[in-house]
């Protein structure tokens, strides 16, 4: 039985909000971020192969909404140690039920939850605090080449962002709006 992690089924298939167990006295505190075994339950039977570390030192910037083209996709954990902030997910799966669909996560240091983002998915998020520090675990390697993203304040998405935005990057901001002719990507 798995004591260090409940893992919360959201309405996107695949998608789950991570609640991770705190073992805490007097010293502070662990809090496992990760364990091959236990995410086995969610169907997770890929290797991390590479974590990354951000810091976004002020409220409102808007980081995303960035995906990978086959055969680079990639399943990604995402977890705020510093911080909090507005995690959202859309599924860009081709086919899906629930294609163009998000969904969104309140990430902090305090809650202690992560937001495990499988293949075919647009990933993004905005600072709620300053000084937010996230760990992303990707499943697949950084490839320049089949970098994409969608624009985050596509009409046709209207994630709600809580916040005003402060800052986005050139990149992200001229992501292009989503017309008919996007199908999504193909989950090989």
């Amino acid at each position: 039985m798995n004591k260090r992690f409940d893992f919360i089924s959201t309405t996107l298939k695949g998608l789950y909000k991570v609640d991770r167990k705190i073992i805490q006295d007097h010293r502070g505190l662990l809090s496992r971020l990760f364990c091959v075994d236990h995410f086995k339950e969610i169907g997770f039977n890929k290797s991390i192969v590479q974590i990354n570390h951000t810091l976004t030192q002020k409220k409102g910037v808007i980081r995303g909404m960035h995906y990978q083209n086959p055969p680079y996709t990639e399943t990604k954990i995402v977890t705020c140690i510093q911080g909090e902030i507005l995690d959202v997910a859309v599924d860009l799966r081709q086919g899906s039920s629930t294609f163009l669909k998000w969904h969104s996560e309140i990430l902090s240091a305090d809650n202690q939850s992560s937001l495990f983002i499988p293949d075919g998915f647009a990933h993004g998020f905005q600072t709620l605090t300053e000084d937010c520090h996230i760990i992303y675990m990707h499943s697949n390697f950084f490839s320049p080449g089949a970098e994409e993203g969608i624009n985050p304040v596509d009409s046709k998405l209207a994630i709600r962002w809580p916040l005003d935005i402060t800052e986005i990057s050139n990149k992200d901001n001229n992501y292009p709006m989503l017309d008919d002719t996007f199908k999504g990507i193909m989950i090989l």
